[in-house]
């Protein structure tokens, strides 16, 4: 059993808090590194210091100051894929970084707890999709969209690629140790029964699957839509939790996220699947273990969001803004059999009406 103090494995990132800045040193910063003259505000965040940062002309950027326990390699990986990604597709709608006065992306920062890495990205507009409508179209085109960042990441490498995160369902065995920490006055038995299927059936497959890198983290958080036209995405940001993964993995997070209140439990997820399948054919291989990935990070998100929540209480709001609608996906996917499941998926891929 972990305390909340404990570091688990393949999280020591997640055990370390987002350290302190305000606004007036992150306006100092943007000033001597970036040359940019700007007034803060600060954003939340889930381990860096995030500020929404204007300039005089009305132009606004993304100030991000990194927590220093994250490795400046895994930075450098993060930074170079959007780049590659826009090098690829010219128009997928991903932040850029902004070139410090000495023409480079990444600044150290020196501190009292080791280093810390500035970035200043570009901000794109639009509305998160929390905050808009939902509907069927606008799930297929979240599929339609990682289909072509995925596609441009096709060939990106990196050294760090393969660095472990929490979030990476590949370390999902790892978070029954957070279980302890779960919340009172739920059936912690699901989260229980999910994992051991994935344990079962998925993980021995999912060295065989296709791999590359990955978004990693297309909740709705991370996805913005068009203002006038809510079923458009228009923007995906966060790319903290890249990592190189098995490329159904991408696809499983996504629709972990879109579960629906009503009507069949995996019926927003099939959207996201018909919107990916359609610009990508999914592999037999691939459409076995879905449900299971889908389930899976639903997993993560109460178990590391229960235990980071023990240990951070300032940020709780933030780190449990997806676990009520987690808790209630498991209970929904618990009514369904796996067999069923698996079904309903591959009828979406194959672009059938479930």
């Amino acid at each position: 059993m972990t305390s909340p103090r404990t570091r688990p494995p393949a999280g020591n990132l997640l055990a370390t808090g987002v350290p302190p800045l305000d606004a007036a040193e992150a306006e100092r910063l943007a000033r001597a590194h970036f040359g940019l003259a700007v007034t803060a505000r600060p954003l939340t965040g889930e381990r860096d210091s995030n500020f929404l940062v204007t300039d005089a002309d009305g132009r606004r950027f993304v100030l991000k100051l990194g927590n220093p326990a994250e490795e400046r390699a895994v930075i450098d990986f993060q930074t170079r894929a959007l780049q590659h990604a826009r090098s690829r597709d010219p128009r997928l709608p991903l932040p850029q970084p902004v070139p410090a006065r000495d023409g480079a992306l990444m600044v150290d920062i020196p501190g009292p707890s080791g280093a810390r890495v500035l970035r200043i990205l570009s901000y794109l507009d639009g509305l998160p999709l929390p905050e808009a409508p939902c509907s069927p179209a606008q799930r297929r085109a979240i599929g339609a969209l990682l289909v072509r960042l995925d596609a441009a990441l096709g060939d990106f490498t990196h050294p760090a690629a393969d660095h472990a995160l929490l979030w990476d369902l590949q370390q999902a065995a790892k978070v029954r140790e957070l279980f302890p920490h779960l919340p009172p006055g739920r059936d912690h038995g699901l989260p229980r029964r999910f994992l051991d299927a994935f344990e079962e059936h998925a993980l021995p497959a999912l060295p065989g699957l296709r791999r590359q890198v990955i978004h990693n983290d297309a909740n709705p958080h991370n996805l913005l839509v068009a203002r006038d036209a809510p079923e458009v995405v228009s923007g995906l940001i966060d790319f903290g939790d890249m990592v190189r993964a098995p490329l159904v993995q991408e696809l499983a997070v996504a629709a972990a996220y879109q579960l629906l209140d009503e009507g069949h439990p995996l019926a927003g997820a099939a959207d996201v699947v018909a919107g990916f399948a359609q610009g990508m054919a999914l592999e037999a291989e691939e459409l076995a273990v879905l449900f299971d990935l889908i389930a899976t990070r639903l997993v993560l998100i109460v178990a590391i969001g229960g235990w980071r929540a023990a240990r951070y209480p300032d940020n709780a709001a933030y780190i449990l803004r997806n676990n009520a609608a987690a808790w209630a996906g498991l209970e929904r996917l618990a009514a369904l059999t796996r067999d069923e499941a698996r079904a309903f998926l591959a009828a979406a891929a194959r672009g059938d009406s479930p």
